[in-house]
């Protein structure tokens, strides 16, 4: 792997590191970790990398590691930096011949998004998108259940991603994180909703294959001089018939990351919170409610698969990081060796990517629309 972001100053960038290297199927040979050489070597160095495989830029990168021998050079990169810069790595590496994990959203806007789908159907290379939250034990039992028919018709659907840290204008105070995330030039059109409202989203459409079919939306800066919005509430229609609400925001004093889902259909509910991932609870009418552990109990293979610890050991973030970035390893080894790959080892691609930035540009079209209550979702 050679990862592209990822300094010394950075938060996810090693957080990618963390998780891929977990299994040891991926080991980081190079990287351009920083728009600044000097603090891309100063990373390089910390994380013990020779320094002709540490470059000050992507581009260097990208050029010199393709002129080594195939059995030296990085097989792909990880693009961990803001997310204007996610569109021209990913473009310049697939161009190249390089595989792609990107961290997500896949790029700054929803025209970049569709565009990259072009290059990596032409390319016919690789592309994984971290939305991480899909690899948890239960949320993998989640979508077994729904899948199963075991919720029977969804109707309901309640999601919600409370966060604090934006509560005043942290980004004036060089917050690194902050800065970037509300800077509609490096964010996108959207900050709460972009960052957390996405995981939201895909998510939901993960676990329960509905798609959004019409939304209305109310997006708030509430902090005075922030440029994107910090508290997103949306009401949506899915494509069966189901009701959703859609709940995120930055500025719930004291939140964590308390993202959490209820769905329910019309013979079962379920309940989960990214908080206490291990656990899951399953409620109906007539039998009350059964808690659900990961690693406990007959749960599905795709749980199981995605089960790292004994029962009672937290399944974590990092650990989700890890189950995404093992089952691309094992989609390349599956390339290499010209097997397919076991669906069940699974991972968010580009379109994703695009339902992700096409729910951005609808929830912020609808937020300023102030005629119509109802804003029909486009692709």
């Amino acid at each position: 792997m050679g990862m592209i972001g990822g300094s010394q100053e950075a938060f996810i960038g090693a957080v990618h590191r963390r998780g891929s290297q977990l299994d040891g199927e991926i080991e980081l040979v190079c990287g351009a970790f920083s728009s600044s050489a000097e603090k891309s070597k100063a990373t390089g160095n910390a994380l013990y990398l020779p320094e002709n495989r540490v470059y000050g830029s992507y581009e260097e990168m990208i050029l010199k590691e393709k002129e080594l021998p195939e059995g030296e050079r990085m097989d792909f990169v990880s693009i961990v930096t803001p997310n204007h810069v996610h569109f021209p790595a990913a473009k310049m590496a697939l161009e190249n011949g390089f595989h792609v994990v990107c961290d997500k959203p896949a790029t700054l806007n929803l025209a970049e998004a569709k565009e990259l789908k072009k290059i990596i159907e032409k390319s016919g290379l690789i592309f994984a998108l971290t939305h991480n939250y899909t690899a948890y034990p239960m949320v993998k039992e989640a979508k077994h259940l729904v899948d199963s028919g075991q919720l029977g018709e969804i109707r309901k659907i309640i999601v919600e991603y409370p966060q604090g840290w934006l509560i005043d204008l942290v980004e004036a105070t060089g917050q690194k994180q902050a800065a970037w995330r509300t800077d509609p030039a490096r964010c996108g059109a959207a900050g709460a909703i972009g960052d957390i409202g996405t995981h939201c989203e895909n998510l939901i459409e993960y676990i329960t294959g509905l798609h959004i079919k019409e939304l209305c939306a109310d997006l708030t800066i509430f902090v005075e001089g922030r440029m994107l919005d910090d508290d997103g509430n949306i009401l949506i229609h899915y494509d069966n018939g189901a009701k959703g609400i859609l709940h995120c925001s930055q500025i719930c004093n004291g939140e964590e990351n308390d993202f959490n889902f209820r769905i329910y259909g019309s013979k079962a509910g379920i309940t989960w919170h990214q908080m206490e991932p291990n656990t899951m609870v399953f409620r109906t009418r007539d039998e009350g409610a059964r808690i659900i552990r990961t690693a406990v109990g007959q749960l599905s293979p795709a749980a199981n698969a995605h089960t790292r610890q004994p029962a009672g050991h937290p399944e974590g973030y990092v650990e989700t990081f890890a189950n995404i970035y093992r089952n691309f390893a094992f989609a390349l080894r599956a390339r290499w060796e010209g097997k397919a790959q076991d669906p069940i080892y699974d991972f968010p691609g580009i379109d994703e990517g695009i339902m992700g930035m096409a729910f951005i540009e609808n929830v912020v079209r609808s937020a300023q629309d102030n005629t119509n209550k109802w804003t029909k979702f486009e692709l």
